[in-house]
């Protein structure tokens, strides 16, 4: 399949409008580990939780549960994966506007699309289905189920499995950003999410909007 051409999406703040659905499943989180007997000294910021969207899960704990062993956080994922899928059948969270109809004008022209995610599995396989943009990709890649410790390793697994040649990298963190230029790949930035300026420093072109990809990616691919 050499020569193909390839768009590497992250899902989170790209695809999807995370902050909708990820706050108010930390905050839950947090309550029922407390009801549990773990001792959280300080409740991590909005910001701060905004902050380690994007990264994998045993870094997200990490970073806002420091203090807590590892049994602790593999309890804090259960409970975030049990909230998030409530917050969704709630309506909690939402695609970015034009984000079905983008793609499936990129699918149309050709392109194989991929989704490269530090998530687990079931929770961005889940989401892709329930906004049914999961049909529109040859395949989604996570963290959680290829057990990769960085996006950077999970977008060259991408490459190495479909043979792909040419590519570009779509994302709104600065890890999404390294994984494309490790990779040799050019690098698309959604500056329209939540993430702060400095993420995408390094970026060969920004977008405000999602519909403005498809030019985009014709300029760089």
């Amino acid at each position: 399949m050499a020569g193909i051409r390839a768009i590497i999406f992250d899902f989170d703040g790209t695809l999807f409008q995370t902050e909708q659905l990820a706050i108010p499943s930390f905050i839950k989180t947090f309550e029922q580990l407390k009801k549990d007997g773990y001792f959280i000294p300080i409740l991590p910021s909005k910001q701060k939780m905004l902050g380690v969207i994007g990264m994998t899960l045993e870094k997200i704990w990490k970073e806002l549960l420091p203090n807590l062993s590892k049994e602790a956080h593999e309890k804090a994922n259960r409970y975030m994966l049990e909230n998030e899928l409530k917050g969704v059948k709630n309506g909690l969270g939402s695609l970015y506007p034009k984000v079905k109809e983008t793609l499936k004008v990129l699918k149309e022209s050709g392109y194989l699309l991929f989704i490269a995610s530090n998530g687990l599995e079931f929770y961005v396989k889940n989401l892709a289905n329930t906004f049914d943009i999961d049909h529109l990709f040859a395949q989604i890649y996570t963290a959680g189920e290829h057990q990769t410790k960085s996006k950077v390793d999970l977008v060259a697994k991408i490459l190495k499995d479909y043979g792909i040649e040419r590519a570009v990298m779509v994302g709104d963190r600065s890890s999404d950003i390294e994984a494309g230029k490790v990779n040799n790949l050019p690098t698309i930035g959604c500056d329209f999410g939540f993430a702060d300026d400095h993420e995408l420093i390094g970026a060969d072109i920004k977008i405000q909007s999602f519909d403005q990809l498809p030019h985009a990616i014709h300029q760089i691919l």
